[in-house]
């Protein structure tokens, strides 16, 4: 599972997307490329670099909290191969195609991600206040073995293997005696662990859930 999210998956900034070399269109001034097709793509590519993804802007990761753009996702459309470079117009050959590739898809280098074969589990180093801010696969609601993105990354400490706690805000309610509103004390819910982090965010595996996890419920250190 997680291996597979992987090898699909890639968080990248604003910058780097749109400073990307983009498709131009395919041979024959097709406007859709498929898979053996090759195609035209203009920008600065990199020196010596023959492999590139195939990307597709997608939805950025937002915190909650504080409003910052954590990343955007970069969905993967396939590959391809440079046959030619003639000063900043490349031809290149698909060599996979997850689906049709369009004019301004871009592209990145490819990547080389390697997977940790075993997780150990630990705390994390440090303390950690977050939250969950996407459920992959599209929905809004996450369970057990489950991917979801948290708004905690490298620069707050997190590496792969650790796990946090899952929290369900306790609710305002409202005391009759006192008259006054006070809130409940905040739930765990459940655990998970991290697996692949970035600067600003990470992708975590939810390993338990005793009730359903939603957007913008609470991580803390177990």
């Amino acid at each position: 599972m997680i291996s597979t999210f992987l090898s699909k998956t890639r968080v990248t900034d604003d910058a780097a997307l749109s400073g990307a070399p983009y498709v131009l269109g395919g041979a024959e001034r097709r406007i859709l490329v498929g898979i053996s097709d090759d195609f035209y793509a203009r920008g600065d590519f990199t020196a010596n670099r023959l492999n590139y993804g195939i990307y597709r802007r997608g939805e950025p990761y937002i915190d909650p909290q504080t409003g910052e753009l954590l990343g955007i996702r970069a969905i993967d459309i396939g590959a391809a191969r440079i046959k030619a470079l003639e000063k900043d117009v490349a031809t290149l050959s698909v060599s996979r195609a997850e689906g049709e590739i369009r004019i301004k898809d871009r592209l990145l280098v490819a990547e080389e991600r390697t997977l940790e074969s075993t997780f150990y589990p630990r705390a994390p180093a440090t303390a950690i206040n977050g939250s969950v801010i996407n459920v992959e696969e599209g929905v809004r609601n996450a369970g057990a073995l489950d991917v979801v993105a948290i708004n905690r990354g490298d620069r707050d400490g997190l590496q792969s293997g650790d796990t946090l706690a899952i929290f369900k805000r306790g609710e305002l309610v409202k005391d009759r005696v006192a008259s006054q509103r006070v809130r409940l004390p905040d739930e765990r819910i459940g655990l998970l662990m991290v697996f692949d982090t970035y600067e600003k965010m990470s992708f975590a595996l939810v390993m338990e859930a005793d009730r359903q996890i939603d957007l913008g419920d609470l991580l803390r250190n177990p």
